[in-house]
């Protein structure tokens, strides 16, 4: 069942949310190559904790770290360790915090150093699918028409789009209903209402869209070896429209990026 968010609920998310934005623009100035993603995991711990708020994936069934840290092929889960970053890796940090109740819940995939022209083409395509689908994110739409948008953008690219893990409703627990796939028919599944909050997410493959799963319990790699992307954001549904809780400015501020493509989303000025 969907749970209904009022204004004033919506507000604390929005709380919880720039908590995780301003703790991956802090990451943002740290990624480089020689840094390990244990060293950013705590440096995320310490940030959360700092802003009043808990890391959100922290002992989550079990999961050990704050931060899902999935380098290359890695799609999603996985645990940060000792291996130092690449020249010409890519990485996926998704991040989770809790405060007031609710949480925040996003992901952005990092650049290391000098990264190959198709890869990061494959991140520009998944990162704009993400606003193409959250465009679909309004009253009278469904469930389908966000994961149409964001298959038949990623598909026409050639890439593969992951089934097996979808985006989710937000609030007070860290996966609401309803889910939401990344692919789907125009019309087809929940309806969308005033007050809904979701983390919308496309995990896009370079090449096929199969995964396969590590022993470790958690990561979740593609089939072939080739390099994934994954962009997050929560987005409420307010006056029939969507809404970004979350924002990259304070990543694209850390790395000297000029970009409006969060603009029509936007109620509110970060700061």
């Amino acid at each position: 069942m969907v749970k209904i968010k009022t204004p004033e609920e919506i507000e604390l998310m929005r709380e919880s949310a720039l908590i995780v934005s301003k703790t991956l623009g802090m990451l943002a100035g740290e990624v480089k190559p020689g840094i390990t993603s244990l060293h950013l995991d705590k440096l995320a711990e310490e940030y959360i904790r700092d802003h009043g708020a808990e890391p959100g994936f922290l002992g989550m069934y079990d999961f050990p770290n704050t931060l899902n840290m999935s380098p290359n092929a890695q799609v999603v889960h996985g645990i940060p360790n000792n291996e130092p970053l690449q020249d010409g890796d890519v990485i996926s940090v998704d991040c989770g915090a809790l405060k007031n109740e609710f949480y925040g819940d996003h992901a952005y995939t990092f650049e290391v150093g000098e990264v190959a022209v198709e890869t990061k083409k494959l991140l520009q395509v998944t990162k704009e699918s993400l606003y193409i689908g959250i465009r679909e994110f309004r009253m009278g739409n469904r469930v389908g028409d966000v994961g149409f948008a964001i298959q038949n953008y990623c598909e026409s690219h050639g890439y593969g789009v992951v089934r097996e893990l979808v985006g989710h409703g937000l609030g007070k627990k860290l996966h609401e209903s309803p889910e939401m796939p990344n692919y789907g028919k125009r019309g087809r599944g929940k309806k969308f209402v005033e007050g809904m909050v979701v983390a919308i997410e496309p995990m896009i493959n370079m090449g096929t869209r199969r995964i396969k799963q590590l022993n470790d319990g958690w990561t979740i790699l593609t089939a072939d070896g080739k390099p994934s992307a994954h962009f997050e954001h929560n987005v409420a549904l307010v006056n029939g429209k969507p809404e970004l809780l979350s924002t990259y400015q304070y990543i694209y501020d850390a790395l000297g990026i000029q970009s409006d493509e969060e603009a029509e989303f936007r109620r509110h000025e970060f700061h």
